[in-house]
């Protein structure tokens, strides 16, 4: 099997995953994914769309990631995992859409608005 990449978003991240046969390992931005991610349940959602198909052990993963913070960094490394896994076998793409890792999640932070100090916020209202 040659090397299959995709590519995932969420916010303002972006991950690069490279898949090959291997061990299981993950390794993001050249350091093993529990250095990358210590939170357990970052890691857990790295690893999602794996432990769905069942396939954690086979399957080497490299991956780049930039911008945005570290939930955003891990959601946008399980989609593009999940992208990696369909177009390795189309068969399981059923199983995770299902789970809904292959919808992109497109909501993004609000822009402030002139004349506002936030999005949304307005200044205190004074009568008098």
């Amino acid at each position: 099997m040659e090397v299959i990449n995709a590519i995932g978003r969420r916010k303002s991240a972006v991950a690069r995953v490279y898949v090959s046969e291997g061990t299981g390992k993950i390794t993001v931005n050249k350091k093993e994914l529990s250095v990358y991610f210590p939170s357990s349940i970052l890691q857990y959602v790295v690893k999602q769309p794996l432990v769905t198909l069942g396939v954690e052990e086979k399957y080497d993963i490299k991956v780049n990631v930039y911008g945005g913070g570290f939930t955003g960094q891990s959601q946008a490394l399980r989609l593009a995992i999940a992208r990696a896994l369909v177009k390795i076998n189309a068969e399981d793409k059923k199983a995770l859409r299902a789970e809904g890792f292959i919808t992109r999640d497109a909501r993004v932070v609000e822009r402030k608005k002139p004349g506002r100090p936030k999005a949304r916020r307005r200044f205190q209202f004074s009568k008098r």
